[in-house]
């Protein structure tokens, strides 16, 4: 069994193509679809059709309608299908009942970088009953190098502002037609249809190129990020330690793998093996993967960015819900890792880590290691300050008693410590304070002072040294 496994690995591998990825845009501005309207129907034989006078859009009618009335915008369009046509009728439908005025909603809020505008598929047949495919929020979005298409028999309209210029993707399919060509694409944005449905502070550029790369291209739609995550609402999480995967939005209950690669590594192939392996595994049929390069900044003590790694971003979510939320996926990434141990030197993979969403084991917590490092960073950036005050003459070092006074100090005293002289005694320190009488301080008197180790010592004249002995 697992011999055939591989075999149609390998079949796959060699069949397996440049990550092409198609993204569709999923609303419309059709006159047939129901949600475009107020009342949440298709106007019929006694409704007066209301089309907002300053709004700008192109409407694709597919069907012939009978109306009461109808007013149009100053600036729009309709894209009639074959058999499509309007008329007026006096009086009411009694197919329609009472009737009413119904209006067409505004189609302006609609936005390029809200990630549930878009599905994506890895082939154009998938596009149409799936499997769709799943992506972190940046990527969910049209990127750099993927296949943007407009359903056939439909009409738009889609804001691209964004923070540049302009938005790269490889091309754009509109009403049938595929642009792949930057000024073909151009000609046809500045038509009057195609600035009814392309507006905003930015244009989309069509490059026609695809990843040339065998372990993958960036999404590159970081720039936007806090633009995409503006349109997300994240959902609640059972899990007691929510990751953050790159380029996502919200935290997620599950796993993520950190591939380490080499030029070798195939991220399309690779795709294929886990797919192949384990997500076609009953077990693991509900779980969803989204695999993809990122850049990640590195981090001195993880605050600290020093340089930018480019690496391949496995995320695995799970459908458990409650205190076995990600677990399933937590095993799918345990399997993962085995795997890499045993043929990560054949698949272009150096290295690879796991992170999980489940409880930790015990240690140092996170906000006690950010404690750490953040009294490490003060007492470094102390040090730091004071070398530069010392350096330009702001601040003093006293002068410290050189190791030999120390020792010299060290051995006077009782107990072994330096001598504690108290307070100034006039009797043996300050000889200036007494009268200068010849004699009493004369230099005989003075020879009987001496000085031990053990302490001060002086010869009494009252006791003599005699010797009782004699």
């Amino acid at each position: 069994m697992m011999a055939n496994r591989q075999v149609v690995f390998i079949l796959l591998s060699m069949l397996a193509s440049a990550c092409a990825v198609y993204k569709q845009w999923i609303p419309d501005t059709n006159f047939e679809n129901a949600t475009n309207w107020d009342k949440g129907s298709v106007p019929c034989g006694s409704d007066q059709v209301i089309f907002s006078a300053s709004g700008k859009v192109a409407v694709y009618v597919e069907e012939a309608h009978t109306l009461s009335g109808m007013s149009l915008p100053v600036d729009g369009e309709f894209i009639l299908a074959s058999g499509a046509v309007f008329s007026i009728r006096e009086g009411q439908d009694p197919s329609c009942g009472a009737g009413g005025t119904t209006y067409f909603k505004d189609p302006d809020s609609l936005k390029w970088f809200d990630p549930a505008m878009w599905k994506a598929a890895s082939s154009l047949d998938h596009l149409q009953s799936g499997p769709y495919l799943f992506f972190v929020h940046e990527e969910m979005v049209p990127c750099q190098h993927d296949d943007v298409l407009f359903r056939d028999r439909s009409s738009f309209r889609v804001d691209v502002s964004a923070h540049e210029n302009s938005v790269p993707v490889k091309s754009v399919s509109v009403l049938g037609k595929k642009f792949s060509e930057s000024s073909d694409f151009s000609q046809y944005a500045s038509s009057h249809l195609g600035k009814l449905q392309f507006h905003g502070s930015s244009s989309v550029r069509v490059s026609g190129s695809a990843c040339n790369d065998i372990t993958g291209c960036e999404c590159g739609n970081s720039a936007n990020h806090y633009r995409i995550c503006s349109y997300v609402k994240c959902p609640h999480l059972d899990c007691k330690i929510p990751l953050n995967p790159l380029g996502h939005c919200c935290g997620v209950c599950g796993a993520i793998v950190t591939i380490y690669f080499s030029d070798s590594f195939n991220i399309e192939s690779y795709h294929q093996r886990v797919q192949h392996l384990f997500l076609s595994l009953s077990k693991y049929k509900s779980i969803k993967m989204g695999m993809s390069k990122v850049s990640k900044t590195q981090r001195l003590m993880r605050l600290i960015p020093y340089k930018i790694s480019q690496e391949i971003q496995v995320v695995l979510l799970d459908e458990n819900t409650g205190p076995h939320s990600g677990k399933l996926a937590e095993a799918l990434a345990q399997d993962i890792i085995r795997d890499i141990n045993a043929q990560g030197s054949h698949l272009g993979i150096d290295s690879a880590e796991i992170r999980v969403s489940s409880a930790p084991s015990g240690g140092i917590s996170g906000g006690a290691v950010a404690g750490v490092i953040l009294g490490i960073l003060a007492l470094m950036a102390f040090l730091a300050l004071f070398v530069v005050l010392h350096r330009r003459g702001m601040l003093t070092i006293p002068n410290l008693p050189s190791l030999s006074r120390w020792r010299k100090d060290s051995e006077i005293g009782d107990l072994g410590g330096p001598l504690d002289h108290g307070f100034d005694n006039p009797m043996f320190e300050k000889q200036s304070t007494f009268p200068e009488i010849p004699g009493l301080y004369g230099t005989d008197s003075l020879n009987g002072i001496t000085l031990t180790h053990s302490g001060v010592h002086f010869v009494n004249p009252v006791y003599d040294e005699t010797d009782f002995n004699a």
